[in-house]
């Protein structure tokens, strides 16, 4: 990979645009609180179906039958679909499930299917954002008071939904092309040019900052009050650098090439390392239910072709890929602000909850970044790693592709139960902070990881 002026041309960023951009987005996050009222019966069946209690779920469904529907009030309005499976039931059991639909301001209504069994191309809806039509009707099972709807038209998608998640797919798609045009394979083989370097990298990224965020959630009463906010830090955790640790990098003046080549392994070990982080530091919390297959087939689709198909085209016409280069760096910012900016105005029911996105909130996921880069310099220094490099390991370490991670949380969020897109939200926070612990972490490597004879500290200035 080229360092040079046509190197640094790429990784020019409008910093002080990027700066007031995240100014506006925490200053709209720091609304007033909502209620959500559903959340209680939410966690509530949730627990009856991690339980395997089909019993009660077939009387549900019962009771729901059994309902005067033609007595029933229409309704209209936008909402999600959500699915709650019994654990241990098969699909074709009668009360092996129930089809919930929560309404945007967090109402939640168990669905009332009608005799025979109708819908069964709901599951496919799930995860969209849709309009809803139906009746609604109260109904008592158990001493306990529930509101059932039954649905007089097929649920539509919303056209921005529709627009946006694909979208999200298009330009992710792209960006990792523009990252497979930056590569060859010497990237890769520096894995044995470099073996510390790259080892030490893996490790870190893997390993250290999912304990990092197991720890800090655990003390500061997240991962109990808010599991959702704690799987957010361990999927942005999960999920490997980006073009923005080979932007800080530069910056730096540290090992760009490693930088790179660490960004590369890490992209593939993506594939496997993602769904198994989140699956192994999720698993003993009943609310989060982690959809492996999902997380999978979206970093193949998503990260891997792409990858391969923009290496495939640098090998064949270089020369284009050299001069593409610019443009696909400019999109990967461009994708994250898009993403961020967009699902922030599609979601902006759930962002008003200052009990849950407080000040402690904020400081949690700034200083995950912050601690993870100090802990991975820290580290890199005790096994020997000299300082170029060392600086190049911590930021690939503390800055991750948070394109993917949000475009995985937004995706995920209804069937793990994220009643709150609290993934999404510590997601995207941890994206836009990142270019401010970045360039934080560059003046403090002059103190920490000073350079040696023969290389120039200063760096160009971001703009």
């Amino acid at each position: 990979m080229m360092v040079g002026k046509k190197q640094g041309a790429l990784f020019r960023v409008p910093w002080k645009r990027l700066l007031a951009i995240a100014g506006m987005v925490l200053f709209f996050l720091s609304g007033s609180s909502a209620v959500y009222a559903g959340e209680e019966l939410y966690r509530d069946l949730s627990g009856r179906a991690a339980g395997g209690d089909s019993g009660f779920f077939e009387r549900l469904a019962e009771q729901g039958e059994e309902i005067g529907w033609d007595k029933a009030a229409p309704v209209e309005f936008e909402g999600n679909l959500r699915f709650l499976q019994v654990e241990g039931a098969a699909a074709e059991e009668r009360g092996a499930g129930i089809f919930l639909v929560r309404r945007l301001d967090g109402e939640l209504y168990p669905l009332s299917l009608p005799a025979g069994g109708a819908y069964p191309e709901l599951k496919s809806m799930l995860g969209d954002k849709l309009v809803f039509q139906g009746l609604l009707a109260e109904a008592a099972l158990d001493g306990e008071e529930y509101t059932f709807i039954r649905l007089t038209e097929k649920p539509q998608q919303l056209l921005l939904d529709r627009i946006f998640k694909t979208a999200i797919m298009f330009m992710f798609f792209f960006v990792m092309i523009g990252m497979g045009l930056n590569l060859t394979l010497q990237e890769f083989i520096l894995v044995f040019k470099k073996p510390k370097g790259i080892i030490a990298g893996i490790i870190l990224q893997w390993l250290l900052m999912p304990l990092l965020a197991l720890g800090m959630a655990y003390a500061l009463g997240f991962y109990h009050t808010f599991p959702f906010i704690y799987a957010g830090m361990v999927l942005i955790c999960a999920c490997p650098g980006g073009v923005t640790s080979n932007l800080m990098t530069y910056y730096a003046k540290g090992d760009l090439a490693l930088s790179v080549s660490l960004t590369s392994i890490s992209t593939v070990l993506a594939l496997f390392f993602t769904p198994l982080v989140l699956t192994l530091f999720c698993t003993n919390i009943p609310d989060v239910k982690v959809p492996t297959g999902l997380i999978m087939q979206t970093i193949i689709g998503l990260v891997l072709v792409p990858l391969i198909l923009g290496m495939l085209v640098r090998k064949k016409w270089q020369a284009f890929a050299e001069k593409a280069m610019p443009y696909f760096s400019a999109l990967g910012v461009l994708a994250l602000l898009a993403v961020i900016g967009v699902g922030i105005v599609t979601n902006a029911e759930k962002f008003a909850d200052t009990e849950r996105y407080s000040l402690l909130f904020y400081v949690t996921v700034v200083f995950l970044s912050v601690l993870g880069m100090l802990l991975a310099l820290g580290v890199s220094k005790l096994v020997g790693i000299e300082n170029a490099q060392s600086r190049a390991i911590s930021i690939e370490v503390g800055l991750r592709n948070s394109t993917l991670a949000v475009t995985i949380a937004l995706l995920i969020q209804d069937l793990m139960g994220d009643f709150h897109s609290s993934m999404f939200v510590t997601t995207a926070i941890y994206g836009i902070t990142m270019y401010l612990t970045g360039y934080l972490m560059i003046l403090l490597y002059r103190y920490l990881l000073p350079l040696g004879p023969g290389q120039k500290e200063e760096a160009a200035a971001p703009d």
